[in-house]
């Protein structure tokens, strides 16, 4: 059963060969350009794309990042990144949790911590209560 303040979402990722190193595998800091597609997609999946929030005049700088390498994918993999976000916990800060699978494995397990910036001064700020709404928004629709 999925915890009642999760919003998830899948989205498949077709590995370019500029995406591997020498050995063929995924370099490895293109894992958090992946969680980056995965972050964005969520939003937009749920109807809040991350330039809703731009334009409200918010920002969400990359605060930490972690990942856990647990198999290679090569070229032309076809990954699925889940992307979730704990409603329940977000606050001056949000985080966004990672899993990639490709052919029933999981190759790789990470995170993303983001806090809320307002564009114009660069200073942290609580999330928007534009953000928060919709994030309610959301919870109630997936109850």
């Amino acid at each position: 059963m999925q915890d009642s303040n999760i919003i998830s979402n899948i989205t498949q990722i077709r590995v370019r060969y500029a995406d591997t190193d020498k050995m063929g595998f995924v370099y490895n800091g293109n894992y958090l350009a992946y969680f980056e597609v995965g972050r964005t997609e969520l939003m937009r999946a749920h109807g809040y794309p991350y330039t809703e929030l731009e334009k409200a005049g918010y920002l969400l700088p990359l605060v930490e990042a972690h990942v856990s390498y647990k198999n290679p994918a090569v070229y032309d993999d076809l990954v699925e990144l889940e992307a979730k976000l704990d409603s329940s916990k977000i606050g001056a800060k949000i985080r966004f949790d990672y899993t990639i699978n490709c052919n029933g494995k999981i190759i790789a397990e990470g995170y993303t911590i983001h806090s809320f910036m307002k564009a114009d001064t660069r200073r942290p700020v609580k999330p928007p209560q534009l953000f928060m709404e919709k994030v309610n928004a959301i919870i109630r629709k997936i109850q």
